[in-house]
């Protein structure tokens, strides 16, 4: 993409974001990261299980020098995703009006980033992990101002990554693996040593491919 200033970028955002709904019930389920949709070969031993609704928060801080990504370090003892980069987020729960809903509250419980902070603007396309969730990310603008307290339980470390960056589809490298008997692609955006990839890759390509279209 052509590099914007961050007014633009912004207008951008909310141009192509305003009115995505989240897919509760996807019809062409993803793993996470794949360009394109989930092979078929994997869809029956995919979908054995019941899928578990989550959602995560995709939080642009709004800097003076542009708009950046904030993302987590898992803690390494966790059962799930251990040790990645991802954004904040996590199931969600019955007391959960919606995807936004989860997503702010669990970046509360995980960050303890406030609501009051947090502009949602959209919601990209959910996501299938291989771990049985399907995941609606939330973008939102977040605002400066705000502090941050950590749970130490799941998250070891917080970074941001210039959004610019992330635009940038230079940094968007493309591997692949074999699953199930299946080669499947996934991408990864090293930044600064540290590995991004999977489902948060994913999601952030699939930004950039919105905001390309």
């Amino acid at each position: 993409m052509t590099p914007l200033d961050n007014a633009s970028l912004r207008r951008l955002i909310e141009e192509r974001l305003r009115g995505t709904q989240p897919q509760l019930e996807p019809s062409a389920l993803r793993l996470p990261g794949i360009p394109g949709d989930l092979p078929a070969e994997l869809r029956p031993a995919l979908r054995s299980e019941p899928l578990t609704p989550a959602a995560v928060l995709v939080p642009l801080v709004e800097r003076a020098s542009g708009l950046h990504v904030l993302l987590t370090q898992r803690t390494a003892h966790l059962r799930d995703h251990a040790g990645q980069v991802s954004f904040p987020g996590g199931r969600m729960e019955r007391e959960d009006a919606d995807p936004a809903a989860a997503a702010l509250r669990e970046t509360f419980e995980e960050i303890g980033l406030e609501a009051r902070f947090i502009e949602i603007v959209g919601y990209l396309d959910t996501y299938l992990t291989i771990t049985g969730f399907s995941v609606v990310p939330v973008v939102a603008f977040v605002r400066e101002g705000f502090s941050l307290a950590l749970d130490e339980f799941e998250v070891a470390s917080v970074f941001e990554v210039p959004l610019e960056f992330i635009l940038d589809p230079a940094h968007h490298v493309l591997r692949h693996k074999d699953l199930q008997g299946v080669e499947v692609g996934y991408y990864e955006i090293p930044y600064e040593g540290q590995h991004i990839w999977g489902a948060t890759a994913g999601m952030l390509v699939g930004l950039y491919q919105r905001l390309r279209s």
